[in-house]
């Protein structure tokens, strides 16, 4: 079975804004503990690369429970959410996370190598000679953990749609939505990069123009905070189409009717 990559983008946004008063309802909790935890990991820690990936990795947690409850409603509809994310976490919140780890375990534990081994560069020194000896060093480590990055991550975008089947508590693995996606991999890809990108630049631009803002206006800490806020939001919101993406895909791609055995 072919799926049509514009319809994949249409059906998308058409939900998303469709339900967009659910989307505030469902984010209030988890946004709110992701903003905890970036303004208290600003509070208690120096910044390094390492703490910044620490927390990226904590914050899966509230992702995590606002992913599941977002892709129910995508495929079961508003009733069947039994509670609101962030009010507790169940054995579907723990099968999602070990499907999700499962998904982009690989992928993320090479961009921590990538960041690790690359470090700190300033990009004042790019392009001067003489070239620094340690800097080279770093760049011909880091080159192959980039490259396996880039290939694990097209493979994680590619059977990653089969995490709306745990959500809705079927038993599946990454290669069963491999197996269910034959045919359809540059569609499944392409659609999902396309969201991720467009949640990149978005988040972007919600980080660099009200905090360019609000410093012109004077403010100090409280500067960074509204950024955190709207940036986090904005950053849900991403989720929440890539999301919708995903649970689309795999009730196309596998037929999936709740109470009706799959093929």
């Amino acid at each position: 079975m072919r799926i049509p990559f514009v319809e994949i983008l249409a059906e998308t946004f058409s939900f998303f804004f469709a339900h967009l008063g659910l989307f505030f309802h469902l984010v209030t909790i988890p946004w709110i503990l992701s903003l905890a935890l970036r303004i208290g990991a600003a509070a208690v820690s120096d910044q390094s690369l390492l703490a910044v990936l620490a927390e990226k990795a904590v914050d899966v947690l509230p992702t995590v429970m606002f992913t599941v409850a977002w892709m129910r409603l995508v495929l079961l509809g508003p009733e069947r959410i039994e509670r609101l994310p962030g009010l507790g976490w169940s054995r579907r919140e723990t099968a999602f996370l070990i499907h999700l780890i499962k998904v982009a375990g690989i992928t993320f534990a090479l961009i921590v190598a990538f960041t690790l081994t690359v470090g700190t560069i300033d990009p004042a020194n790019l392009g001067n000679a003489p070239a620094d000896p340690d800097l080279m060093r770093r760049e011909a480590m880091a080159a192959p953990l980039g490259t396996g990055f880039i290939v694990s991550a097209l493979l994680a975008l590619r059977v990653s749609f089969g995490l709306a089947g745990t959500a809705v508590d079927l038993t599946w693995s990454p290669r069963r939505s491999w197996a269910y996606g034959r045919g359809n991999s540059w569609v499944i890809i392409g659609s999902l990069f396309v969201l991720l990108f467009a949640s990149a630049i978005a988040t972007s631009i919600a980080v660099i123009l009200p905090l360019s803002l609000l410093r012109n206006l004077g403010a100090g800490t409280a500067a960074a905070v509204v950024t955190w806020t709207i940036a986090i939001l904005v950053s849900y919101g991403g989720a929440a189409l890539v999301a919708t993406a995903q649970a689309v895909i795999f009730r196309r791609l596998t037929g999936w009717r709740e109470g009706v055995p799959l093929s």
